[in-house]
């Protein structure tokens, strides 16, 4: 019994890691083309997931119409940011545009609990077939839908940098913004399709974790939820976004059964990613697929 419980945990773990490694590619996405972390990632997915309720609930918009609606939302509001806030600070200290993402979270954040209320809010009935047989295990086809978004987006991501120019142009720029201007990069223009892809991505994950937890202010703790798997994975490494999305979403999961049928700790689930978090910055400050830094003196 404990096996198949197990099972059923490794399952929800991996479907919920592909989740997670989606929005660790916007993290990666952003650091790649400017070297900055983006602190509103979490409320991207906040911001997200309230417009494709409000549409449903309030508008009595389909949910594919909905869906399509706050990926546009979503792309405009990412190039808004980028372009208002973020694109007089190009050449100032990249801790000037750190805290300004984190200046931006918390605008955002109090806007959507000012428009939308803090109060949680579950979405609409979307799927006829709640549940999903896969084998032996009942799935929820919330998770199979997010695991499909996932590995698409994986896909999607990988094709990008490896094979369009704006990829091959967001790694140029990442690598030395004069060296690409030089080249002929317009680094604004990276830096405007990062910021819209980034909140595009986001949205799609922020409304996915809406129809399962339901949508409110403590949605954007996802975003420093998938933190560890940033750096686990490594910073400027797509790939490693995604192992790290993956070992972190079995970690929880894992932890989670080995609590409920053994320790009884109550919180496990939730701190087992940070204790990880700690041991990849002492023992590979960089992740696993991280670029190190060697400089010579």
């Amino acid at each position: 019994m404990k096996t198949a419980l197990l099972v059923q945990f490794l399952t929800n773990g991996l479907i919920i890691g592909t989740l997670y490694g989606m929005v660790a590619m916007c993290f990666v996405l952003i650091y790649k083309a400017s070297r900055v972390v983006n602190f509103a990632q979490g409320e991207f997915l906040l911001v997200g997931a309230w417009i494709c309720w409000h549409l449903m609930t309030r508008h009595q918009v389909p949910f594919l119409a909905g869906f399509l609606i706050t990926m546009v939302a979503m792309t405009l509001l990412g190039v808004l940011i980028q372009v208002l806030i973020l694109r007089p600070l190009i050449g100032e200290p990249i801790i000037s545009v750190i805290m300004a993402t984190i200046g931006i979270s918390v605008v955002l954040h109090g806007a959507v609990n000012w428009i939308f209320g803090a109060e949680p809010r579950s979405f609409p009935k979307i799927f006829d077939t709640q549940m999903v047989a896969i084998g032996q295990l009942n799935v929820e086809t919330i998770y199979v839908l997010s695991m499909s978004l996932g590995i698409a987006g994986m896909a999607a991501f990988a094709w990008f940098f490896q094979y369009s120019k704006m990829g091959l142009a967001m790694r140029a720029t990442a690598f030395n913004q004069q060296v690409a201007q030089s080249l002929g990069v317009s680094v604004r223009r990276v830096f405007v399709v990062a910021w819209a892809i980034s909140a595009l991505v986001s949205g799609i994950a922020g409304i996915v974790v809406g129809i399962v937890n339901g949508v409110s202010p403590g949605l954007a703790q996802f975003g420093i939820k998938v933190f560890p798997a940033v750096i686990l994975g490594g910073l400027d490494s797509i790939i490693g976004a995604v192992v790290g999305g993956v070992v972190v979403g079995l970690l929880e999961n894992l932890s989670q059964f080995v609590d409920g049928e053994y320790l009884n700790w109550g919180n496990l689930y939730v701190i087992a990613p940070f204790y990880v978090l700690v041991l990849a910055l002492i023992v590979r400050p960089y992740g696993l697929f991280g670029t190190r830094d060697i400089e010579r003196i």
